[in-house]
């Protein structure tokens, strides 16, 4: 290990680093890791979980924005043959490259979770699961059944591409600076989505922010707002054997994913060759 001092959090990064070792190994434990697995690490910071990673898992690549960071983890890079550091930014990192099978585990920063998770989500049939660090309100907001005011878009573009466990939560206390709030971790577990097409999940995703865009609206109005013929939605749920009058948070997974077959047409299976290039 280097002799060079840890670089100190840099608040707009939202730099908030794990010092926890017993939460550390929970991770590792609830992440199943096998020596030929290999794991993606968004945000290693400090290293803690990196090392850990490195000892469990056959090949670690961390992903670092922060130049002095990934100057520190470097010279600690010898210590592991199994890890490549990658300077760079997690939203324009070719996610698409990952190896089939690779396994996410990061303690994401905060105020880039939610644009970052549905980017790895997006590579479903690339990664096997991920296990997640992120402020707690979000953790609830991706395990969220219908009806409650936390279930929205997050909630269902989340449970329709993973199984999502919410696992433990974690104290303030854990980190160094310590954050405001409380976080989670959750398990994600991927769904083998064979029909998908980048159409259909995008048919998909228009429905559901629709549906979402204006929730005290009845669902039948706010997808008219957003364009929607409104003729064609009442067919759809008068199908579905739904209420005219109901509200999109009422709607369950199954229920999204019957109402955008309604509306736009079943899913066309793809040719098992271009599974590759989903996305």
């Amino acid at each position: 290990m280097g002799d060079s001092p840890v670089p100190a959090a840099i608040k707009h990064l939202g730099q908030n680093f794990l010092i926890d070792h017993n939460i550390v190994r929970k991770i590792i434990t609830l992440a199943e890791l096998f020596p030929n697995d290999n794991v993606l690490e968004i945000g290693p910071g400090q290293g803690i979980l990196t090392d850990a990673l490195c000892r469990s898992a056959g090949r670690v690549t961390a992903i670092e924005i922060d130049p002095r960071l990934h100057a520190y983890l470097t010279e600690r890079q010898t210590q592991f043959q199994n890890l490549t550091l990658v300077l760079g930014d997690a939203m324009t990192y070719p996610i698409e490259d990952l190896p089939s099978g690779t396994i996410v585990v990061a303690n994401l920063p905060y105020y880039l979770s939610t644009p970052i998770l549905f980017r790895l989500l997006e590579q479903q049939h690339r990664i096997t699961r991920l296990v997640l660090m992120l402020q707690n309100e979000v953790a609830d907001r991706l395990v969220a059944k219908s009806g409650g005011s936390a279930y929205g878009v997050l909630s269902v573009m989340a449970q329709y591409s993973a199984d999502i466990t919410k696992a433990f939560k974690v104290s303030p206390q854990c980190f160094r600076p310590r954050p405001d709030v409380d976080s989670a971790v959750v398990l994600l577990r991927t769904k083998v989505r064979i029909e998908q097409t980048r159409k259909n999940r995008d048919q998909f995703a228009s429905t559901v922010r629709a549906a979402f865009a204006h929730r005290r609206k009845t669902l039948v109005n706010s997808l008219r707002d957003q364009g929607y013929d409104q003729k064609h939605v009442v067919a759809a749920l008068t199908a579905l054997h739904l209420s005219l009058s109901i509200r999109a948070e009422h709607l369950s997974l199954e229920d999204f994913i019957a109402l955008t077959h309604q509306i736009h047409g079943p899913p066309h299976s793809p040719d098992l060759r271009q599974l590759d290039q989903l996305s």
